[in-house]
């Protein structure tokens, strides 16, 4: 990630099908700013993607954008459809400490 939040640990599954054969994945990136998490779905071509970010100390909301985006444009996706959801607004205490 070019985005400027900070990894600090992954964790990712394959799950498997019956038969013995790759299925969808489930995977964990946390990150000091919050998390992202990944789920997909092969058989029926789906994936989300969900990017969580704090700004309590300094505004992370654009570069959870350009991680969400990065992520989206290694995907390529045929169709995507994005929500939005703004959890909190920076304080200006906390941008203060930046």
């Amino acid at each position: 990630m070019n985005s400027g939040l900070t990894p600090l640990g992954t964790y990712f599954h394959q799950f498997m099908d019956e038969d013995g054969n790759k299925a969808g994945v489930t995977g964990n990136v946390v990150l000091a700013e919050s998390h992202l998490a990944i789920h997909t779905w092969p058989e029926n071509n789906g994936v989300t993607l969900d990017v969580y970010v704090c700004n309590y100390s300094r505004d992370n909301s654009d570069r959870a954008r350009q991680t969400f985006n990065e992520v989206a444009k290694a995907l390529s996706p045929g169709e995507m459809a994005s929500h939005e959801v703004i959890r909190g607004e920076i304080s200006a205490a906390g941008a203060a400490q930046s």
